[in-house]
């Protein structure tokens, strides 16, 4: 099953070296799952404040700059996995690095015919 792992922290907690040190931990993560057939793809994500936000009411298109609701944890990133079950889900999404500071979010992936992931 297809899962994707959400990255969620206060992007102002982490300093530019621990940033960094993320990225190159994440990147060792990805190379692992990679070799095991888990791997589909992650990335980090620029600051809520590169952020555009796009609503359309009543036939019209609103687009608004930064994040769409003040919060004290923003996504920076996500991962999207094949895991067999949630359990190995919850097992690789507890060695990103992005859970030490923050939160990662866990949600399957529905699977509708005819949309079909880029392999």
């Amino acid at each position: 099953m297809k899962y994707m792992l959400l990255i969620y922290s206060n992007e102002n907690a982490w300093t530019e070296s621990e940033r960094e040190k993320c990225f190159a931990e994440s990147a060792e993560l990805t190379h692992e799952l990679n070799a095991k057939g888990q791997f589909l793809a992650a990335a980090p994500l620029h600051p809520v404040s590169a952020a555009t936000n796009v609503k359309v009411r009543e036939g019209k298109r609103l687009v608004t700059d930064g994040p769409f609701a003040e919060t004290r944890e923003q996504l920076g990133g996500y991962f999207l996995i094949d895991a067999e079950n949630l359990d190995e889900a919850i097992d690789i999404a507890g060695r990103i690095p992005g859970a030490r500071k923050g939160t990662v979010e866990i949600r399957p992936v529905l699977e509708i015919a005819g949309v079909a992931l880029k392999s």
